[in-house]
């Protein structure tokens, strides 16, 4: 598990191609990779990867055909910025939100426009991401855990200060790049919770009369 608060960034080293698979190898930049043996996950842009070598200061990874496919890791060229993260330890303050680092999909940057230091980011999700997605709810976009500032049609916007433009890749999206997008964990559950229909003989307590009855709106 992990946070989607950016704790360095790190930049491809090496990519090669083997059997339909990469083997890639980062330069953790500033991260202490001290206390990271092999085995443990770091997050790469939101992509939760194994450490299969470790050669202070890099480290190696295996990213499968299906990772490749679902994230813009595959899109890297040998140079190219990434947000980095180790793996959550339960006695971690959780400053963002719980993130798996399984990427649901890939969204785009439509456009980015200047509001005052800040900068707002409209971004277009696939069709079946958007549902997940709700103002003021929590995305993690690259890694970054964010917070949506509205929801219209099919792309949200981010609102993204000078600070996590300054420690992210943030800084270098533009309009038509495409961005990692893992939509939060407990939309995911609650949805399953709801469209359970008692095939294995339990029926889901959580109905919309049971969410009304709570206090929650319609």
């Amino acid at each position: 598990m992990f946070t989607g608060i950016v704790q360095a960034l790190g930049r491809l080293r090496q990519k090669q191609a083997q059997g339909g698979d990469y083997r890639m190898v980062f330069d953790a930049g500033t991260l202490d990779l001290g206390d990271v043996a092999l085995g443990d996950s770091i997050a790469v842009s939101g992509v939760c990867l194994t450490a299969v070598a470790l050669a202070a200061p890099t480290f190696a990874v295996d990213v499968s055909r299906e990772t490749l496919e679902r994230s813009i890791l595959g899109d890297l060229d040998i140079g190219a910025a990434v947000n980095l993260e180790k793996a959550l330890r339960l006695s971690d303050r959780l400053g963002g939100h719980l993130v798996a680092g399984h990427v649901d999909g890939v969204g785009t940057v439509r456009e980015a426009v200047p509001s005052g230091r800040s900068i707002v980011f409209r971004i277009s999700a696939p069709a079946e991401l958007r549902r997940y997605i709700a103002a003021k709810g929590s995305i993690c976009v690259d890694g970054i855990s964010l917070t949506v500032n509205a929801v219209e049609g099919e792309t949200f916007s981010l609102n993204l200060i000078p600070h996590t433009l300054e420690q992210t890749t943030a800084r270098d999206w533009r309009a038509g790049q495409r961005v990692n997008l893992e939509v939060d964990l407990l939309a995911r559950y609650l949805e399953q919770l709801m469209v359970r229909d008692g095939a294995d003989g339990v029926e889901s307590r959580i109905t919309p009369q049971w969410l009304a009855a709570k206090g929650f709106p319609q």
